[in-house]
């Protein structure tokens, strides 16, 4: 398959790896002084932990082109517009696998309706001047596998293709209904969270701050409860449903794991903030569509 990766950060670098590793015909999208890096050095990546740097020579572009069987773009939530512009005359499914909580009309309104998929992807890690360092598959990332799914929530043969094609290069894909509604759960839940990390300085120093955490909690069950459709997955229920004790001791104990220390919620970067406002204000319109049904 031709696939081409929209996005050289943590997760699209490793991506394309791991499908130009399977065979694919890869090409990895990437500007800048992103761009120049890679072409002088490859992709390298480092598992968290591990001194072993590895360089992999994923061909790299600077512009889409023709002839893709499948685009994926892995960009910052106010990235994406420019990504749409770009992709507008370029053939090919697009499978959009990042923060996103408007929807899959304004991305089809722009490419195509019938170009686009939605889902999120599982692996997290950080950059480390032009190495990615990522955390190894542990039992937890091979059993949440990373939704894939159509916005009619269909299951068809282009969806099993494609979750075939990320299967049999190692990445535990699966294909899921609701993206849409499963998008806007997870933004609900990564926004609180993200922006009260940037106010405290890091995810240790939030843990450390009871009230702070107990008022990012109740901004999360806001946001929940404005949301136009019920949680998905229902899991998510239990922020707004058990005791508010146990559940900032869970939250302060995420906040102290290698999860959270080694994920993009340390990232401090203006880019980081950017696209924690953009979602933020794709869940207001979210929460505004519900209010005339109140």
């Amino acid at each position: 398959m031709r696939i081409l990766v929209y996005g050289a950060g943590v997760v699209g670098s490793v991506y394309a790896v791991q499908l130009h590793e399977a065979g694919h015909d890869v090409s990895l999208l990437a500007r800048g002084e992103r761009l120049a890096s890679l072409r002088r050095h490859g992709v390298r990546l480092a598992e968290v932990g591990s001194p072993t740097v590895r360089r992999i020579p994923v061909p790299v572009v600077d512009h889409p082109a023709d002839g893709y069987d499948l685009i994926t773009v892995l960009v910052r939530t106010h990235q994406v517009d420019s990504v749409l512009t770009s992709l507008a005359d370029v053939d090919g499914d697009v499978l959009f696998l990042h923060n996103w909580a408007a929807g899959a009309r304004p991305l089809g309104e722009v490419i195509g309706h019938e170009r686009v998929l939605l889902g999120f992807p599982t692996v997290g890690g950080t950059m480390d001047g032009d190495v990615v360092r990522h955390r190894a598959a542990d039992a937890l990332t091979r059993r949440v596998a990373m939704p894939i799914g159509e916005p009619d929530s269909r299951v068809t043969p282009r969806l099993e293709r494609i979750v075939k094609t990320f299967r049999t290069a190692g990445i535990n894909a699966k294909a899921k209904p609701q993206m849409d509604a499963r998008l806007r759960t997870h933004a609900a839940f990564a926004v609180p969270l993200g922006q009260t990390v940037r106010a405290a300085g890091g995810p240790v120093a939030l843990a450390d701050d009871r009230d702070a955490v107990r008022g990012m909690l109740h901004q999360m069950r806001r946001n929940l409860a404005a949301l136009p459709t019920p949680p998905v997955p229902r899991g998510f229920d239990a922020l707004r449903t058990l005791p508010e004790g146990l559940l900032v001791g869970v939250l302060r104990r995420f906040l102290r794991s290698p999860t959270a220390v080694h994920s993009g919620l340390s990232n401090t970067s203006p880019a980081e903030g950017a696209e924690l406002e953009r979602l933020a204000e794709q869940l207001r319109v979210c929460s505004l569509v519900r209010a005339p049904e109140q």
